[in-house]
């Protein structure tokens, strides 16, 4: 079992865990992800690892609720354990001098790009953030990423904070400027990787995306994670996360990640009318001992 050390919410329904993991983070690198249990019977998880400390010899994930068992992962406090945290697992970010990268995180992708972007300036690049949220109450990791860019934007699709557009305006307004661009890593809604691949192509920029969002069961096993990548197949899980976004079949990517989409609305559907139940035999609990 893993004693969750800490417990904090960032924004609504956005959680960071910092994790007792010792061995995962003596061994893991920018990229790679974990896979977490919180019961026999619970569902597998993979999460990116968004930071470790091997003198405390643990790791930190930011878990945003969308489903039914994202949703009971956040619901864990400092002090409770989490039956199994599996890892680290994936290929490690390919990570060299390239001279001016850019790392665009796009909602809680942030917490995937925010490991990158510490190993692409230890590196020596000239680091560039741009991250991206609907609005102001969901902008994440600000101050973390401050201490780690030389260039931080910070975009809100409706202008409430920051930069007012989407991370592929405020790119293509660095392309524009003149500035020379030799690396780009994208990660957030399949949509938005698309966008930025779109954005970087005409260029020739070097460009790699994350393709943690399709993933499913994390060791390649059950085949949710199938993608296209130069007309290949490949499982996200085990051949990357990381692929080279100018090869990536979007389109077929999409009509893929639709798949679970009844079974995860079904699911969390019926989570939720488990709440409401508790919640009503507690209040009504409650009302008779009065």
């Amino acid at each position: 079992m893993n004693k969750i050390v800490s417990a904090e919410f960032l924004a609504a329904d956005i959680k960071r865990f910092v994790v007792e993991a010792p061995k995962i983070a003596a061994k893991r690198k920018a990229g790679q992800f974990v896979i977490v249990r919180i019961d026999e019977k619970g569902e597998r998880i993979p999460l990116t690892i968004a930071d470790s400390n091997k003198d405390q010899g643990t790791i930190t994930i930011i878990v945003q609720g969308i489903g039914k068992t994202t949703k009971e992962i956040n619901s864990h406090k400092t002090g409770d354990y989490f039956l199994d945290v599996v890892g680290p697992l994936g290929k490690p970010s390919h990570i060299e001098n390239f001279g001016t990268a850019v790392s665009i995180g796009g909602g809680v992708g942030t917490a995937i790009a925010f490991p990158t972007a510490v190993a692409l300036k230890e590196a020596g690049n000239h680091t560039i953030v741009i991250n991206g949220a609907r609005n102001k109450d969901l902008v994440i990791l600000e101050e973390e990423l401050k201490n780690v860019a030389d260039e931080l934007y910070i975009t809100t699709d409706d202008g409430s904070y920051g930069y007012h557009g989407f991370v592929t305006q405020k790119l293509q307004e660095l392309i524009d400027s003149g500035r020379k661009i030799d690396f780009v890593l994208a990660i957030g809604p399949i949509p938005m990787m698309k966008a930025v691949a779109n954005t970087t192509r005409p260029y020739g920029i070097k460009t790699v995306v994350s393709l943690n969002p399709v993933m499913v069961d994390g060791t390649g096993m059950c085949g949710g994670c199938r993608a296209t990548v130069d007309n290949k197949t490949v499982f996200v899980c085990v051949d990357g996360p990381e692929f080279d976004a100018h090869l990536v079949d979007f389109e077929l990517l999409t009509k893929r990640n639709r798949t679970y989409n009844q079974n995860e609305k079904v699911a969390l559907e019926s989570h939720l009318c488990a709440i409401d139940k508790a919640f009503f035999e507690a209040v009504k609990t409650e009302t008779i001992h009065q």
